[in-house]
């Protein structure tokens, strides 16, 4: 073994095999053997000048060097030669051995130093010291390899997350292409239902006119026939026989056809196509509407995600959102005003009508908006309030089931006597933070 300042190489791993001394400026060939640089281009110089060359041990054939895959310790360190190594544990200054650790220089002494160039200095034992310090190391490590842990559980989440991500968005692209396939079917139904239904009544309404057409045209030659008929009456020079044969022939039927046909509408399925026109505006409506819904769940996916916490308020107002109350919640000691932005108590009860969704016990009101996902919004306030967010069906009666912070349907904020207490189900979680008129 070679010791380099305390540090025990490895003679074999570190040395030359054509010098046989510590490897100077180290090189590594192909097959793993390493040498002094200046000692295998010496070797080179026995060799071809095809640059084609050979290991010294085991003459496998290479075309270049690279750096020493282990000179890191040679390359930091110096050989120590061990009779020298107590010397350097000398004091300059006494001559003796530095056995003794100075805490206020951050230096080793020997136990001279603190008589004159030391005195009055915080000293231990270097042993002392060394325990102390070593203590310390061990703390650093075992923090070191707890974040190590924690950072690699975190990793194999993320790694999870991301595992996830494509699974539920490779999914709910799968589920999404059925249902729209199942619309684009639907439709495609009721096109052809219509058409069917139009194409059928096409056929009726045809024959009810080639019916007429059929009366028309026999109403046609029997007219063309009489007035044949009455023409050669007309050049009957015989009074008697015009006498005899007019009543028969001027006795005309009753007409089958009616001057309403000329009324007729030029297009007989304008309702059709009306009716059409108007679910396609109402299916148009909807999908729009949808479609914002769709859009915000989609860009609300990174609230699953984990996330830091936003830390300024401009980081907070990506999420705001601007709430205005609902006066069907609110109870009837509390008045509503500036566009039911503004909330303030009254000693006696407001002219608000009856409505189920009024509380009754409790002196609250809820915002008309729901919310959902990562939200942020901001109350100025005077006196004593409390701010939550709770379910929509909470309880509109009694203390408990109503009150906000009192139950599992809500969770409230209480910012009395410039203090902050957080409430959950009756449990309370004092909160510190400085006086503000704003939450």
């Amino acid at each position: 073994m070679i010791n380099v300042k305390g540090v025990e190489l490895d003679r074999e791993r570190f040395s030359c095999s054509i010098c046989l001394d510590l490897l100077k400026d180290p090189v590594t060939i192909p097959c793993g053997h390493s040498y002094c640089m200046k000692c295998i281009q010496s070797f080179w110089g026995e060799e071809d000048e095809e640059k084609i060359h050979s290991c010294p041990q085991c003459r496998q054939m290479f075309t270049h060097l690279q750096p020493h895959r282990d000179a890191a310790p040679l390359k930091k360190h110096k050989l120590v030669d061990p009779s020298k190594t107590l010397q350097d544990n000398m004091c300059s200054r006494h001559d003796e051995v530095m056995k003794m650790f100075c805490r206020t220089d951050q230096q080793c002494i020997c136990f001279l130093c603190p008589v004159d160039q030391h005195k009055g200095h915080d000293t231990v034992s270097a042993a002392a010291e060394r325990t102390e310090r070593q203590r310390e190391l061990e703390e650093s490590r075992h923090i070191i390899q707890q974040r190590i842990q924690d950072a690699e559980k975190d990793l194999k989440l993320l790694e999870q997350e991301v595992k996830n991500i494509h699974v539920s968005a490779d999914q709910t692209v799968e589920d999404c292409e059925k249902t729209f396939s199942q619309l684009i079917r639907l439709l495609q139904e009721r096109s052809r239902d219509v058409e069917q239904q139009v194409r059928s009544q096409q056929q009726t309404e045809v024959s009810r006119v080639r019916e007429l057409q059929e009366k028309l045209e026999q109403e046609i030659a029997e007219l063309k026939r009489t007035d044949g008929q009455l023409e050669l009456l007309s050049h009957t020079e015989d009074h008697t026989e015009f006498l005899l044969s007019f009543p028969s022939l001027s006795a005309l039927s009753e007409s089958t056809h009616s001057s309403s046909f000329h009324t007729a509408p030029l297009r007989y399925f304008e309702d059709v196509t009306a009716a059409v026109s108007e679910a396609r505006d109402k299916l148009q409506d909807i999908l729009s509407e949808t479609w914002t819904n769709i859009s915000l769940r989609v860009t609300e996916v990174d609230v699953l995600l984990s996330q830091p916490e936003p830390t300024t308020r401009a980081a907070f107002f990506r999420y705001s959102r601007e709430l205005t109350l609902d006066p069907n919640t609110a109870h009837k000691q509390l008045l509503l005003s500036e566009g039911n932005r503004k909330v303030i108590y009254m000693m006696t009860d407001q002219p608000y009508s009856e409505h189920p969704d009024r509380f009754t016990r409790c002196r609250q009101v809820l915002s008309r908006d729901s919310l959902t996902g990562r939200c942020y919004w901001e109350v100025e306030k005077r006196g004593d309030v409390c701010v939550a967010v709770a379910y929509k069906n909470i309880s509109r009666g009694g203390w408990t089931e109503s009150g906000f912070g009192q139950n599992d349907k809500s969770w409230a904020l209480d910012c009395f006597n410039n203090s902050y207490s957080f409430y959950y189900n009756k449990v309370e979680t004092p909160v510190s933070g400085p006086p503000s008129t704003r939450v």
